[in-house]
């Protein structure tokens, strides 16, 4: 004899046919148990369910019994074991939720064999599925746990990068400078600043970090925090980095490639002098080039080029200089903006932003309506615009 595991109830008033069933199934190594009827079998049942239940009783009770397994939303067959001889009395049975019939005396103990086995492969597909279900209800719980958690963590650092922000609408000296950011995701990649370094000179960059997310976000991070020092070691006389474009970009770069994050950023960075009225600029590989417009003319794109920013260990950035002799309006984009211009190539797409400034839409507010950005819901990519507006041309 092999030992089984299963266990299996005999619910039947027959006490004889109940002891001949009992016997074999012992034979085959079954647990057994066997009780007259449904209530004197119902405290076991409850208590310790079994893997089957041959059950010799009326459709009612079976669908009773059915009912009560149903509602412990656990498979447990039902054998209807009975010596009725009329088919309509086996399909009752049947439809009350019994699995299988089985005629008694049951002569053909090959033929129960066999109905056990398939119920019992039923068992344990439905016992695997019910464990499956259970392990993919936590799997999705901690799941949901873990997106709430990292929303959380997005959240609370997208306070921190919008904390980081300068100012919107801020005067400084003779300029007006305000800007725009949306991210794609929780975090920007993209970032911005502008401020005056000294009494005749303002700094205003735009930065595009590579990839999106977390990572990205820190870099943006990194980038607020080198400003900040180079200001620091400027008022302190240790350091004049802050006062020259490209050995602005070569602080960067330097400080990307101490991270080893792999991670390289585009980026325009201007330096205004009021006295001198210009601009000095170096850029970063970043694209779109600002546009400038001055008062009476078209707009155009600044003049420039350069090498990415975190990739190379020595590189050189050239800095270019532009005369601010009559009031003028800059306008700083990220390559985000391309993405929401409905042209097809890349000269339609700068020529459609050349025609939105030169049509009036040169504010933020103008620009952002006149490109739907509020609309949309899913950005494809970062968006950052930087506006330096003359005072004297508004």
């Amino acid at each position: 004899m092999v030992s089984r595991t299963e266990r299996i109830l005999i619910i039947d008033p027959d006490e004889k046919a109940r002891a001949d069933l009992d016997r074999h199934l012992e034979a085959k190594g079954f647990y057994v148990s066997g009780y007259p009827d449904l209530s004197a079998a119902r405290s076991l049942f409850e208590e310790y369910p079994p893997d089957a239940i041959f059950i010799d009783m009326a459709p009612a009770a079976i669908t009773e019994l059915s009912d009560r397994l149903e509602a412990h939303n656990t498979y447990i067959p039902l054998i209807a074991y009975s010596d009725v001889r009329d088919a309509k009395e086996v399909v009752a049975a049947l439809r009350a939720g019994a699995s299988d019939f089985v005629l008694k005396p049951c002569n053909d103990k090959a033929s129960l064999d066999d109905v056990l086995a398939k119920l019992f492969d039923r068992v344990r597909v439905s016992r695997l599925n019910q464990l499956y279900r259970q392990e993919l209800e936590e799997a999705n719980m901690d799941l949901r746990e873990g997106i709430s958690e990292l929303r959380a963590d997005q959240r609370a650092g997208r306070k921190v990068q919008l904390k980081m922000l300068p100012d919107h609408d801020h005067q400084i000296g003779g300029f007006e400078i305000d800007h725009l950011i949306k991210p794609s995701l929780y975090l920007s990649g993209d970032f911005l600043d502008y401020f005056r370094i000294d009494e005749d000179k303002i700094l205003v960059y735009i930065a595009d970090v590579s990839g999106h997310g977390a990572s990205s976000a820190f870099v943006t991070v990194l980038l607020k925090n080198l400003t900040n020092r180079l200001q620091r070691n400027f008022r302190r006389g240790s350091s004049d980095d802050i006062l020259y474009p490209d050995r602005f970009l070569e602080r960067i770069n330097s400080e990307l490639l101490d991270t080893g994050l792999g991670k390289h950023v585009t980026v325009f960075v201007g330096i205004i002098s009021e006295s001198a009225h210009t601009l000095r600029y170096a850029v970063g590989a970043h694209f779109p080039m600002p546009i400038i417009w001055f008062e009476g003319q078209a707009p155009v794109f600044l003049e420039g080029s350069g090498l990415p920013v975190g990739l190379f260990e020595d590189p050189h950035w050239e800095v270019y200089e532009t005369p601010l002799d009559k009031p003028f309006r800059l306008i700083l984009f990220s390559d985000g903006i391309l993405e929401v211009i409905d042209k097809k190539t890349l000269d339609e797409k700068e020529g459609r932003l050349l025609e939105l400034v030169s049509g009036g839409r040169h504010t933020i507010a103008s620009l952002s309506d006149a490109l739907n950005l509020d609309e949309i819901t899913e950005l494809p990519d970062d968006i950052a615009i930087v506006s330096v507006t003359d005072v004297v041309s508004k």
